[in-house]
């Protein structure tokens, strides 16, 4: 970072301006969490001055100290220069107001599943207080296993993942929220490690990203795990497994929800007699796919 930085940027509102040019000129990707340079950018300088996340405006004129502008300018850096997503240099993500911890371990947490969830899954889920037991399949930092739990108080949850890394950051994250004896970690592949369990509910995000697309994912996916991504050549390898074994583990009544991004052609051409639910969510209605006992293949 040129020394002359130090010297002419000297309030938030200077470095606020700085890393947006900065970001733009260098071509970044934004999709942890923001989707252009600005937001990314308040984000970044807010977290790192220990500043309320939703109140810029106060602080624009604010002058920074000398140390306080080299972490800014440290970060802005660190950004443009490893192309690493915002949420590993802050080590935390957001679903809607809920704060997970994370680290490269994990994908960083997007899920359309988190909104549906915020609603019980109402009105599918006819008596969200009868829920009992539920389960998250490639539960990654523990995200949706979390908002489930919350979601379902009355309910045992299994949070699974074939990661020991991703694990290890789910039991954090589980931990801070105080849910240990309601959130179970289960290390297994799908649901082999939970072999004669039976649930009211299950969800899934599981990698879902086609062969063609992951050769061409901008340089901030390549940082997430690879195995957190890829879905094999049609995305859709863990979604046909989940199919095929889910009448096992679904009691009569209950539910399933997975996301499987932008391969609803290609699932239902693969499974033809299968009537998915396509559920509503704030980008459409591609996205998640629900399923009765009754429906499953």
């Amino acid at each position: 970072m040129p020394d002359h930085a130090h010297h002419e940027l000297l309030t938030l509102r200077d470095l606020l301006r700085f890393a947006v040019s900065r970001f733009n000129q260098a071509g970044l990707f934004f999709g942890h969490g923001t989707d252009n340079a600005w937001d990314e950018a308040a984000y970044l300088l807010l977290h790192t001055l220990h500043l309320p996340l939703d109140r810029l405006e106060p602080f624009l004129d604010a002058r920074l100290t000398g140390a306080e502008r080299s972490a800014v300018l440290n970060v802005i850096e660190r950004r443009v220069r490893d192309r690493v997503p915002a949420a590993y240099i802050t080590h935390e993500a957001w679903l809607g107001e809920y704060r997970f911890y994370v680290d490269e371990r994990v994908i960083v947490p997007r899920s359309f599943i988190a909104e549906l969830l915020e609603e019980q899954l109402v009105p599918w889920m006819e008596d969200p207080d009868a829920v009992s037991s539920a389960i998250d399949l490639c539960t990654g930092s523990g995200c949706l296993a979390i908002l489930t739990a919350l979601a379902f108080p009355g309910a045992r949850v299994d949070a699974v993942d074939l990661s020991t890394d991703a694990i290890a950051v789910a039991k954090r994250n589980i931990a801070d929220y105080g849910l240990d004896e309601q959130v179970r970690l289960v290390h297994s592949n799908l649901f082999a490690g939970v072999a004669r369990q039976r649930y009211d509910l299950i969800i899934s995000n599981p990698p879902y990203v086609d062969a063609p697309s992951m050769n061409t994912l901008p340089e901030e996916y390549r940082r997430e795990p690879e195995m957190a991504l890829a879905g094999g050549d049609d995305g859709l390898d863990l979604v046909r497994i989940m199919l095929r074994e889910a009448k096992d583990h679904l009691n009569p009544g209950g539910l399933m929800v997975v996301e499987i991004g932008h391969n609803r052609e290609v699932l239902e051409a693969a499974f033809p007699q299968t009537p998915f639910t396509w559920l509503e969510t704030s980008a459409g209605n591609q996205f998640v796919f629900l399923l009765r006992y009754d429906e499953l293949p």
